[in-house]
């Protein structure tokens, strides 16, 4: 999504990775804002921090857009999922 194109106020989804082990991931809803420490600017709220918006971010406008990037990268979602691994292991 091209950060142009976000106001204050717009509800947003990031895949968030978890630092710890690069292959968990979640997506989490996101807010922009108005940047508190560059008025003028907007921010991305998230998990209580402000982040200035950049091209860099992979930001989506809506939870199936960015589900359908999580997917390619790193395959289906838990809750997509039949079964769990787990219990195909008994079947």
């Amino acid at each position: 999504m091209d950060s142009n194109q976000l106001q204050s106020g717009d509800t947003v989804f990031v895949i968030q990775r978890n630092p710890h082990t690069q292959s968990v991931a979640h997506i989490q809803e996101a807010s922009i804002v108005t940047n508190p420490f560059h008025p003028g600017h907007l921010a991305l709220f998230f998990m209580e921090e402000y982040y200035p918006l950049t091209d860099d971010l992979a930001i989506y406008s809506s939870y199936s857009e960015a589900k359908g990037d999580y997917t390619s990268t790193f395959g289906p979602m838990e809750s997509d999922l039949d079964q769990s691994p787990i219990q195909e292991t008994y079947d």
